[in-house]
């Protein structure tokens, strides 16, 4: 075992007895740091947590330090930091950004009632991180150009010549390159050349992030955009009733894919009780009811249901991936994204 593991796991074993302490919120923090604080990188838009930071403040009383950024590379960041990084939780935007982090060996275990309460699907084999929300992948197209009928099935459709120059995607989103991973993950790697070739010689539009996407589509610049499907709630909440709306491709089809948002633990957090009392809450039922209610993404936690009108996400369903995968994949995927001339 290597001496960043075993580290990992001393802390791990003295961040579940905090967990399991009476009290344990407002305890002295590790190695006698101020108590009620907390480091958060998240790699989820300041305009979109940030609420839910100010109401976990509330609720606890516990102060939040954040750094935004991209979840890619704040990961890339903890691991250029390792042990002296001063996150003490990683709240990413997608599973394979949190698999890097748990494949560095960085994250401390999580007590197993918070692993046990959330949908297998969305917490991590070896318990070093778990899901927050879930969220889909969804054709978002503009309903001024195009009817249901007229969209694919699956995504390979997209590859056909018939849709060049009307595609949009964000290469270099983490939400995008995790899906690439999924590919990798289930169909392999020749078939995920494949499709991403025959996109490119469809001649897509890039754009920043899924927002971006989603505009461009309502705008007309494109009549397809390959996002999250919360993207759209998102969007017409800001700017208005657009003439946009989600296709959901066949059950079983690569492009059928659910990720997460997740949280994991640093192991070297100098405040692992305040972490663990911000991972408690935010999977349980304060932070799954503000996913429901006031997210348009899917709740993690048996009992809740999302606000908006969705496809079931018993019915959401792509290849059977397992997500703690998608960390050892993200830098196959990232490969092939610039091999293909997409990043």
């Amino acid at each position: 075992m290597s001496t960043t593991r075993a580290r990992s796991l001393l802390v791990a074993v003295a961040l579940v007895l905090a967990a399991c302490s009476p009290g344990g919120q407002s305890g002295t923090g590790e190695g006698g740091e101020e108590p009620g604080r907390l480091t958060i990188y998240s790699g989820r838009s300041e305009e979109f947590v940030a609420p839910l930071f100010e109401r976990f403040t509330e609720d606890t009383g516990i102060e939040i330090e954040v750094r935004y950024g991209d979840s890619a590379e704040l990961a890339a960041t903890i691991l250029e930091e390792g042990e002296a990084s001063p996150a003490d939780v990683f709240f990413s935007q997608d599973a394979g950004s949190l698999g890097v982090v748990a494949e560095a060996g960085l994250f401390a275990p999580l007590d197993e009632a918070i692993l046990e309460r959330v949908l297998p699907r969305f917490r991590s084999d070896d318990g070093l991180w778990v899901g927050t929300s879930g969220r889909g992948r969804v054709l978002v197209y503009n309903t001024e150009r195009l009817s249901p009928d007229d969209l694919p099935a699956g995504i390979e459709g997209l590859t056909d010549p018939a849709w060049r120059g009307r595609i949009g995607l964000p290469p270099t989103n983490s939400s995008f390159q995790a899906h690439v991973a999924a590919m990798l993950e289930t169909e392999g790697e020749a078939w995920t050349r494949s499709w991403l070739e025959g996109i490119m010689a469809n001649e897509p539009r890039f754009y920043e992030d899924n927002a971006a996407t989603t505009r461009a589509v309502a705008a007309g610049e494109i009549d397809v955009g390959l996002v999250n499907h919360y993207y759209l709630f998102e969007v017409q909440a800001e700017d208005g009733s657009l003439p946009i709306a989600n296709h959901y491709v066949d059950p079983g089809d690569p492009g059928s894919f659910v990720n997460t948002a997740g949280v994991g633990i640093l192991a070297s957090a100098a405040h692992p009780e305040e972490a663990a009392a911000f991972v408690d809450w935010v999977t349980g039922d304060p932070g799954q009811t503000w996913v429901a209610e006031e997210s348009w993404e899917y709740p993690v936690v048996a009992g809740y249901e999302p606000s908006v009108d969705v496809l079931p996400l018993s019915e959401f369903r792509g290849p059977d991936v397992d997500l703690s995968r998608l960390g050892a994949r993200l830098e196959e995927a990232q490969r092939l994204l610039a091999e293909v001339g997409m990043v």
